[in-house]
């Protein structure tokens, strides 16, 4: 007799929320639970999650803990380059779409006050410019010993001149720095190559995102969490567009990313992860973006600025009536638009989308039809996306379906993946 699979905690660790659903083994829901994100210690709050969701949930017998995280949320990113506006440039276009977001910009050679600036704006990533190439190496490769002399410990991307690139390499990499080389983001006089660059900066912010860093955390935590929160959402997206036949589109609005994933149709599945805009930690990018996308006018962002801010710097932050609810879904709703956008101009074109789905815990909101209507009314109504989702359907993944059905996927499950897509979000 072959024996019953246990129900699953699928369990998904965020920058700021945990969150978790009980799913039996044919693919009911048995329940949700959620727990702010415990920044000294991440595994307090994935323990206090699992113990609520499986006590509201009931389930017989132990249920099987299946778990993502992206608690490391968005990448930071300095840029240390020859010129400033150049670099500044170079800087965003590099990370745009590679979950990562501009937060120091050094233009000139580094001086001792120059490398405290730098450590003290926290980067996860150095990025290492250097003129053109041709240009006189000289300013990389002084920048490149000042970098391997100071106590910097994030990796450096180093992406200057070809002429000086190697030498650069050796002298970062003799003080034993994580270096990753690639080619010239800024090749010629007024151009800005950022492919590479952006290439491996995705790859940098895959081993960042999963998070639960720290000696007293990560042997446990990384014995639990082995798939970082935006692959079980891709494979989530996948399996949505096979039980659908057609190309599916999934926005996944976070507290400090928004993460846009394309699958079915023609082509392998596709993501972008634009770490400036989310609703929390990166709710400043969101309007900021908005404005430079031509989404939010001046009188709205001056309106919205106060619960931006509060956004930002409160962790944890629950709106505590309506109007603070329907301003938090404006901003998700801003956030999916530039994703979206982003996402189109920089992988593919919008033609053939069979179905768009809206995800991330801001949108777990039953009973509020009308506030999340309005997200969607958002979505359809941006001018640049207006002819691209006529006539698309679109739907939101209030009961946090999406990322379990990825993690249960992934672990073999895919009879309970599809049950609970249909169930709880196709209908």
């Amino acid at each position: 007799m072959t024996p019953v699979p246990a129900a699953a905690v699928c369990l998904d660790v965020g920058s700021t929320w945990t969150k978790a659903v009980l799913v039996h083994p044919d693919g009911g829901l048995g329940g949700f639970a959620e727990h702010p994100t415990t920044t000294a210690d991440v595994l307090a709050g994935m323990d206090a999650t699992v113990r609520a969701v499986t006590a509201v949930g009931g389930s017989a017998g132990e249920p099987t803990l299946l778990a993502c995280s992206s608690a490391g949320g968005g990448l930071r990113l300095a840029v240390v380059g020859s010129e400033r506006l150049p670099a500044t440039e170079a800087g965003h276009r590099v990370a745009v779409s590679a979950g990562a977001h501009v937060v120091h910009v050094h233009a000139g050679p580094l001086e001792p006050a120059d490398v405290r600036a730098l450590r003290n704006a926290r980067p996860g990533v150095v990025l290492l410019l250097g003129g053109s190439d041709g240009d006189d190496p000289a300013p990389l490769l002084h920048n490149a010993a000042r970098l391997a002399r100071a106590r910097i410990r994030p990796p450096i991307l180093l992406a200057g001149n070809a002429d000086g690139r190697e030498e650069a390499l050796a002298i970062l990499l003799a003080t034993g720095r994580t270096v990753v080389s690639c080619e010239n983001v800024l090749p010629r006089l007024g151009e800005v190559e950022p492919g590479p660059a952006r290439a491996a900066l995705v790859a940098l912010y895959q081993r960042h995102a999963i998070g639960g860093r720290g000696p007293a955390v990560a042997p446990r935590f990384r014995r639990l969490v082995r798939v970082v929160t935006p692959d079980a959402v891709g494979r989530g997206t996948a399996e949505l567009a096979r039980i659908r036949d057609g190309r599916v589109l999934l926005v996944d609005v976070g507290c400090a990313t928004t993460d846009v994933h394309s699958a079915g149709g023609t082509g392998d599945p596709v993501r972008t992860v634009e770490g400036d805009l989310g609703v929390r930690a990166a709710a400043g990018g969101v309007l900021l973006e908005g404005q430079a996308e031509g989404v939010v006018d001046p009188v709205e962002a001056d309106l919205l600025a106060p619960t931006v801010a509060r956004m930002a710097s409160e962790v944890g932050y629950v709106p505590s009536n309506a109007g603070s609810a329907a301003e938090d879904r404006r901003i998700a709703a801003l956030a999916a638009v530039i994703a979206v956008r982003r996402h189109l101009r920089a992988v593919e074109p919008g033609g053939g989308i069979g179905l768009v789905v809206l995800t991330g815990g801001v949108f777990r909101q039953r009973g509020r039809a009308n506030g999340l209507a309005s997200v969607i009314a958002t979505l359809r109504a941006d001018p640049v996306l207006a002819s691209v989702l006529a006539d698309v359907e679109v739907v939101v993944d209030a009961d946090f379906t999406v990322a379990p059905a990825g993690l249960l996927a992934t672990h073999g499950r895919t009879d309970a993946a599809e049950s609970l897509l249909r169930d709880h979000l196709l209908g």
